[in-house]
């Protein structure tokens, strides 16, 4: 039996294993948290972690594993490559990926390579950012970010001088390799752009593109709460985007991979790659995309991981509106109730609700602090968009 060496076993990675197992895999998992749900669905667990490089290398030289996948974790994706690509088990460059998921490497690759991207600088320094920032080395407001943190934890818009101090410290504080990146803020036009796709053999066969959707009332009006599908741009846009997506795979020399897109195209439809990180979107992203188009890209990235053939992924139109609503608190304290009116509960054909009244629950500031995630299915363009981006019309979290 062949086996596949996974990387994260959080809630939302228990998919991967259990398709992974579905597929006829034996499944070994590292995780760092001792309380994993994912080390009761894989055949076999390690309680190691999944940033470090070197001992996830030596489980899978002890399990002679055939495939080494990094599933929905940008964090781990690099640890992935790595090893892959010292046992010469299927993957991307290394050094790819390792660009791809370091927002100040991805970002400078960006500009050598003649791509729009905003000004940025990285930075392991506080004092020196505090002075590029304070002498006019960027145009306000800029944002910054934490190079390696996922699911826009630690990430701050700075808009004059009186807030530098406090967001770049903020950000760092989420960095594990201590380094932030300071970027001009790039005013986009219509809704920034989300979803997945995947490469085989570097080229981009399959793309699912989506609206990303914020609410300005969160503590961190920078997490997404929302990526709706389809995105309502016109094909010849969505073209465009799909040809610098392919662009930026070839000058990487990618592979077999999945990925998640977070893009932004301005006035004049310049499209800006803020991130191709090589993994699948959470959020249940890949289950909306699976409603929509039929394509399984939870699948597609155990195949990917494996070496299996993917010959008949290929993109697939479709006419049905779904979305994933991450459910979120405007405040922490104790969950009261979680409301939401009967007109919109027929809309839902996924609750992933992960907690219930009288739980400790914190404001919306990442992921990781989400209360839960709805999948749902919508009659329009025109509905779905107005009752995600008006949610209060008919979701209330109650908090004492």
């Amino acid at each position: 039996m062949k086996k596949l060496l996974l990387l994260g076993g959080s809630a939302q990675q228990v998919v991967a294993i259990e398709t992974a197992k579905r597929l006829g895999c034996y499944t070994v998992l590292c995780d760092y948290l001792p309380d994993n749900p994912g080390q009761y669905a894989a055949d076999k667990f390690y309680l190691v972690s999944t940033t470090d490089k070197d001992a996830v290398l030596e489980v899978a030289k002890k399990e002679n594993v055939d495939g080494v996948l990094a599933y929905a974790s940008d964090p781990a994706a690099p640890t992935a490559a790595y090893v892959a690509e010292k046992l010469g088990l299927p993957g991307s460059p290394y050094r790819s990926v390792d660009i791809l998921c370091n927002k100040d490497k991805f970002r400078a690759f960006l500009a050598e390579n003649g791509f729009c991207t905003p000004k940025a600088k990285g930075y392991d320094d506080l004092a020196e950012a505090e002075n590029d920032l304070n002498n006019g080395m960027f145009r306000f407001p800029v944002i910054v970010k934490p190079v390696d943190s996922s699911g826009s934890k630690g990430v701050g818009r700075i808009d004059d001088v009186s807030e530098i101090n406090e967001k770049i410290t903020y950000a760092m504080s989420f960095s594990r390799g201590h380094k932030i990146i300071v970027e001009e803020f790039v005013e986009k036009f219509g809704y920034q752009i989300a979803g997945d796709g995947l490469s085989i053999d570097g080229k981009l066969v399959f793309r699912c593109f989506a609206n990303d959707h914020f609410d300005p009332k969160c503590e961190n009006p920078f997490v997404p709460v929302s990526a709706s599908f389809p995105y309502n741009m016109p094909d010849d846009v969505q073209t465009k985007i799909h040809n610098e997506i392919q662009r930026l795979l070839t000058l990487l020399d990618m592979g077999t991979t999945t990925y998640n897109f977070d893009m932004r195209i301005d006035k004049d439809y310049n499209v800006y790659l803020m991130e191709v990180a090589p993994r699948d979107g959470g959020n249940y992203i890949p289950d909306i995309i699976k409603y929509c188009t039929g394509v399984d890209l939870v699948e597609c990235s155990v195949k990917a991981a494996m070496g299996m053939s993917l010959s008949d992924v290929k993109m697939q139109p479709y006419d049905t509106f779904y979305a994933y609503y991450a459910v979120h608190s405007y405040q922490s304290g104790v969950l009261k109730s979680i409301d939401i009116a009967e007109d919109a509960k027929k809309k839902i054909v996924e609750d992933h609700i992960i907690v219930k009244p009288g739980d400790k629950i914190t404001t919306f500031t990442g992921a990781n602090t989400t209360l839960g995630i709805l999948l749902m299915k919508f009659d329009s363009l025109a509905e779905m968009l107005d009752m995600i981006d008006d949610s209060e019309k008919w979701i209330s979290v109650k908090v004492d």
